[in-house]
């Protein structure tokens, strides 16, 4: 959501003196992957998307800086948590195993969070007209003429539109696993044209349907106005447009071309992470990593804040 899509629907929901709580951002599937943050920044890879990927960044919370003994400490209990078959070495696939458990925690936390604050009907479903009160602080159809303004209207439909698709049994209501779907659409299969639609409308500005090159880079670099010249990374990410985003070369990516690149088929995210941590990590290069290895590039798994880490090792005994 746009900050200016923000203030209508503050300034709505005032007008309206409705108690209604707004819906949270729903993260596009590429800006999403195993954290909110990009992998890499400025054309450097960013640390902090290792930390979420490995601990989560549950609601964002930010603890104070742990020494390095405490965080060796705390992450060696992690680590033999990650150590399914006590070995005394983390594998490819038991590291990658932990990195979709934490994505999954996130979006079942967030799910369970998010299913109470809506308060379902005795049935444990949640109705439309419940949500869209509840979200947006009435019921009546936004598209009525003089109902709403035609932003808020649009946020409205949006959501309904992805409701409906969230929807399988067609019959109006969504169970908790439907409305898991609805959260996180990024993660469920059918829901991947909604995630390709909702994507191409918040990046196409000239709204013709397709992503052109220059909107493909404002989407990436917003405050570009402020920079005296295009930095390194920018120039890659245009040459990446050119030579592999945009594949029948027509200057544009079309629906095709953006459920390739922001949901392609043949990558795991989970797997392309743990392969990092190992390179990163393995010393001796025998393709896994021993407790020591890890324990002694804690800071690459863990950090040192605006993470979750203090909060998840108060939490061991869900791991």
């Amino acid at each position: 959501m746009s900050s200016a899509q923000s203030f209508l629907l503050l300034l709505a929901l005032l007008v309206a003196c409705s108690s209604a709580v707004p819906t949270e951002k729903k993260q596009r599937a590429v800006d999403k992957g195993l954290s909110d943050l990009e992998h890499e920044e400025d054309g450097d890879h960013n640390a902090d998307y290792d930390h979420d990927a490995f601990l989560g960044h549950e609601d964002k919370k930010t603890f104070d800086q742990l020494s390095p003994e405490e965080s060796k400490d705390r992450l060696a209990i992690i680590v033999r948590k990650i150590d399914k078959d006590g070995d005394g070495y983390v594998s490819e696939d038991e590291l990658k195993d932990w990195i979709q458990y934490v994505q999954k925690r996130y979006i079942i936390n967030d799910t369970d969070r998010m299913w109470k604050d809506h308060q379902p009907d005795e049935d444990n479903m949640l109705t439309w007209p419940a949500y869209q009160k509840r979200t947006f602080g009435y019921e009546d159809d936004p598209n009525e003429k003089g109902s709403r303004t035609e932003a808020y209207a649009d946020m409205i439909n949006r959501d309904r539109r992805r409701w409906e698709q969230a929807d399988k049994n067609k019959d109006g209501r969504l169970s908790k696993e439907e409305f898991m779907d609805f959260l996180h659409p990024e993660d469920a299969e059918h829901m991947r044209e909604i995630v390709v639609m909702e994507t191409i409308e918040d990046i196409d500005k000239d709204k013709d349907g397709q992503i052109d090159i220059e909107e493909y880079i404002a989407d990436m670099w917003p405050n570009r106005e402020n920079a005296e010249e295009e930095p390194e990374w920018v120039k890659s990410e245009r040459k990446q447009f050119v030579d592999y985003r945009d594949k029948n070369k027509d200057g544009k990516l079309d629906r095709h071309e953006v459920k390739e690149w922001i949901i392609p088929e043949d990558f795991d995210h989970a797997k392309a992470e743990s392969r990092h941590l190992i390179f990163e990590t393995d010393s001796d290069k025998d393709g896994k990593l021993t407790h020591e290895e890890i324990l002694d590039k804690y800071d690459l798994f863990v950090g040192s804040q605006a993470t979750d880490f203090g909060e998840a090792l108060t939490r061991h005994d869900e791991f």
